[in-house]
């Protein structure tokens, strides 16, 4: 199992004046996975796939990352693990401003010593993913919203990673942009990849085929997708 959790809890603040974020979350995800993880704003969802990503510690309960306790894992591991094991995209993009596409896509490698031959076939790789490759030499400012998570995306595949965790990866994007992405996260599940997606948008999550729905930090339901929405020519 890539991912197993059990019981966890996160708590914010001081004993005077806490907030419980998650509380008592217990789930498994297995490799090839699709799965949406969703709810209102505040439900913890975002908080959970921190967790899940080495992004922050749980106050309590118990988190395996591929059979192995996350709380065992020593700093540079897990810095390890966001950098190889791990792809993040994000809402906001979380690109280099007045940098070029290919170097935004690059930076993940900047911790490897990969020779450079091996780097460049990487970088384009991920490009011709994420269908922007022609956009290489061009600033992330230059592109639009659709674009630069297309550039994002490619950011996040650029390693290999195990597992994709996308938190509210379409929130900024128009429509279109945002069928667009998600068109790439279903190819890229096609291909074996593990996708965690973290939405509020129910039509959205409804494309993956595993909704995990949260409610006040807690998991309400977890279930299967029966009638997986589709748009018009989107999904082949």
């Amino acid at each position: 199992m890539l991912i197993q959790v059990d019981e966890l809890k996160k708590v914010y603040g001081s004993k005077d004046a806490q907030t419980t974020a998650l509380n008592g979350v217990s789930f498994s995800i297995g490799e090839g996975e699709f799965v949406a993880v969703t709810g209102p704003s505040g439900c913890g969802k975002s908080t959970l796939m921190h967790i899940l990503g080495f992004l922050e510690r749980s106050t309590s309960g118990s988190y395996k990352f591929d059979g192995r306790v996350a709380g065992g894992f020593s700093g540079d591991e897990q810095a390890d693990i966001r950098n190889t094991r791990i792809g993040f995209v994000f809402q906001a993009f979380n690109l280099l401003p007045r940098t070029t596409v290919w170097d935004n896509v690059k930076l993940p490698l900047s911790y490897t010593n990969y020779p450079v031959k091996k780097e460049n076939k990487l970088i384009s790789d991920a490009l011709d993913w994420v269908n922007i490759g022609n956009r290489s030499r061009h600033y992330t400012n230059q592109l639009s919203g659709g674009e630069q998570q297309r550039v994002a995306i490619a950011r996040a595949l650029v390693n290999d990673p195990a597992i994709i965790f996308a938190d509210e990866p379409t929130g900024n994007l128009d429509s279109k942009s945002g069928r667009q992405v998600m068109e790439i996260f279903y190819k890229l599940n096609d291909a074996g990849k593990t996708i965690v997606l973290v939405t509020h948008e129910t039509y959205t999550a409804q494309m993956a085929k595993r909704i995990i729905q949260m409610l006040d930090g807690k998991i309400i339901s977890d279930s299967p997708v029966k009638d997986r929405k589709v748009a018009d020519g989107f999904i082949k």
